[in-house]
């Protein structure tokens, strides 16, 4: 990939809704089109400001793929400058989100990957990426997710990646790990149309806990099914009790139409019985499916960031406009240019239209 955009990019970190979104999504077009990026007052709308170990590993991550420099990579840092070097550099990546802490973290495996996937994705050559922290966190896009609704999608426009989840990572004790295969595109992505959704196909998901007792996972499971069905749903839950670092358990719930996934998440908690942690997930899914939209509010976020880097228009029905959607479209308006489409309210249902731009 040629990357032929210039100038330095100035991006305020509390613009929407001040989180960790601004920071990977202007890191990764950073990478992308060779633009110098500065990102200042970073996470300002966060109760902890600043790099936490998930964001510091993401920073390193993007500048180790393109032999980047950088500046304020550390633990608090609210400003941080990346200089791309002049190419993206396929190969064997290993991150470990616990290094950048001081005593452990179950920081988001997914986050960090995600901050690299699209740029390793387009480069001209193969990647492995392997990161360790918390495969399935709060906040975050658990591997379950990636596995079964954002690389699928991704895959509609041209990423043909392969993920292995090779343990799990619940908070706080994380230990998790995960690996991704990247053939290499070379080429800009094609356009996807998730304006519609189609006919029903399967609900299916897993109920999974790490060194908690048997019971857990199954009653979660339970739940869920007789929850779905008494709406209308024929689902399959698969009941999990897997080793791990420490305590987790999380119910991951997904629905297959002809065109389109979707995928739902809640976690346990100390306290909190597993019926109403199966119940928390079960009402966004039934929330989703009765909206007739194609993309859950977790994919229309994610896609923003792929939709600008096809050539051609792309568009999409989500079941929520969110504020990490409206933010990773002030961002790569800030990069691109793009033009970007987004009608509906905030929290209620709309449409995103994003016509890509030829940057390579």
């Amino acid at each position: 990939m040629t990357r032929a955009l210039s100038g330095r990019v100035v991006v305020d970190g509390a613009q929407g809704e001040g989180g960790g979104q601004v920071l990977r999504t202007a890191l990764t077009l950073s990478v992308l089109t060779g633009r110098p990026v500065r990102i200042e007052r970073v996470r300002a709308g966060r109760d902890r400001p600043g790099l936490r170990p998930q964001h510091l590993t993401a920073v390193r991550a993007a500048a180790a793929v393109c032999n980047g420099e950088l500046d304020g990579d550390a633990l608090g840092s609210q400003t941080v400058e990346l200089v791309p070097g002049p190419d993206i550099c396929p190969g064997t990546y290993g991150f470990d989100v616990a290094e950048a802490a001081q005593d452990g973290s179950a920081g988001s495996v997914g986050l960090v990957l995600q901050t690299v996937l699209l740029p390793l994705a387009l480069a001209h050559g193969e990647s492995e990426v392997t990161v360790r922290g918390g495969t399935h966190v709060q906040w975050a896009p658990s591997a379950s997710y990636l596995e079964q609704v954002f690389l699928p999608t991704l895959g509609c426009m041209g990423v043909d990646a392969e993920v292995e989840l090779k343990s799990w990572g619940f908070y706080p004790a994380g230990g998790g790990n995960i690996r991704l295969g990247l053939p290499g595109r070379g080429s800009p992505l094609r356009p996807i149309d998730l304006s519609t959704r189609g006919s029903l196909m399967r609900v299916w998901g897993i109920a999974a806990v790490t060194n908690l007792p048997s019971h857990i996972p199954q009653r979660m499971a339970n739940r869920a099914q007789n929850v779905l069905a008494e709406q209308g749903l024929e689902s399959r839950v698969e009941p999990r009790r897997l080793g791990g670092a420490g305590p987790g358990a999380g119910i991951f719930l997904f629905v297959e139409y002809d065109g389109a996934v979707a995928g739902f998440t809640a976690y346990g908690r100390r306290g909190l019985p597993a019926e109403r942690v199966a119940e928390a997930a079960c009402e966004d899914l039934l929330t989703h499916h009765r909206s007739g939209a194609a993309a859950d509010p977790h994919l229309a976020d994610q896609l923003v960031l792929p939709m600008a880097l096809t050539l051609g228009e792309s568009r999409l029905v989500t079941s929520e406009i969110t504020g990490h959607l409206l933010t990773n479209v002030a961002v790569v308006r800030q990069f691109l240019g793009s033009r970007i489409q987004v009608d509906g309210e905030l929290g209620g249902p709309g449409t995103l239209v994003v016509e890509g731009e030829r940057y390579d």
